[in-house]
């Protein structure tokens, strides 16, 4: 769906990390979690394309005019790191974007009763707080965030208050442990006596070690990619990423924003 969404509310949660709500209509309540919106940050022709965001949550909310009923809206977390982000960031209550979504194929939920383990950094954090919402109904959720420092791991408040355990590591030490957030993930994997999955979201690198960490275990791992997109609906090919059977001589590539952003770890070329 394309729409023009008003803004409800636009915070700093985190140095440099931002907060966004937005209305929608009807039918984006039945948005997945792990999919995403690609927002117009501005109606003049700089920047030219839209950007992409994870949804962070779906939710309602109730006009203040008399007689108003509960509408959907939904959240997004972002990162001020170029013009366009900055120019969201400047934008106030009431102010209207123009988005498209949702897009994208989200996550599995697995099967319910098993352990689900959460990893993310960052904005990586973003689509799984909606995905931790749903899990929780059917399964215990354990939540592994870290960053390089404090300021990079964020909403830790709200997914405790979903009943997730959250576990968190920086690499300097200035919150939880000291270190890769993945060496709490294999502790834990090292006290599990039953069946587990994983998911994840973050920094390439860090997908890479929980993704290596899964097939190593033989656990089932979905990884949530970022992409350069330009479009959202796979028509400019701009974001694509190495499958699992890719090389020189017979070329794999898969499509982030149409066949993902959500994968199966073992469906990619980490390697390549």
């Amino acid at each position: 769906m394309q729409f023009t969404s008003q803004i409800l509310s636009n915070a700093e949660v985190s140095p440099g990390y931002w907060r966004m709500r937005l209305t929608a209509p009807q039918e984006f309540a039945a948005a997945s979690p792990g999919q995403f919106v690609m927002v117009r940050v501005n109606g003049a022709i700089d920047p030219l394309l839209r950007r992409p965001f994870g949804i962070f949550d779906v939710a309602t909310y109730t006009p203040a005019h008399a007689g108003a009923v509960s509408q959907p809206c939904f959240e997004m977390l972002y990162r001020v790191v170029g013009k366009g982000t900055a120019m969201l960031a400047s934008l106030h209550e009431t102010d209207l974007l123009d988005v498209l979504g949702p897009l994208g194929r989200g996550f599995d939920l697995g099967v319910p009763g098993e352990e689900k383990l959460i990893v993310g950094g960052g904005v990586g954090l973003a689509p799984l707080y909606l995905l931790a919402k749903e899990l929780v109904k059917q399964s215990a959720v354990r939540l592994f965030a870290g960053g390089r420092t404090r300021d990079d791991v964020l909403c830790i408040t709200e997914f405790e208050r979903l009943g997730v355990e959250c576990y968190v590591a920086t690499e300097d030490g200035s919150l939880g442990e000291r270190g890769l957030v993945t060496e709490a993930l294999v502790r834990r994997l090292n006290e599990l006596s039953g069946r587990a999955s994983l998911f994840a979201c973050g920094p390439h690198g860090m997908l890479n070690a929980v993704a290596g960490i899964a097939e190593q275990r033989s656990i089932p791992c979905q990884v949530s990619l970022e992409g350069y997109m330009a479009c959202g609906v796979g028509a400019c090919l701009g974001c694509v990423t190495p499958g699992h059977k890719h090389s020189p001589e017979t070329p794999d590539f898969r499509c982030v924003c149409a066949e993902g952003p959500v994968f199966e770890a073992n469906q990619l070329g980490w390697g390549c």
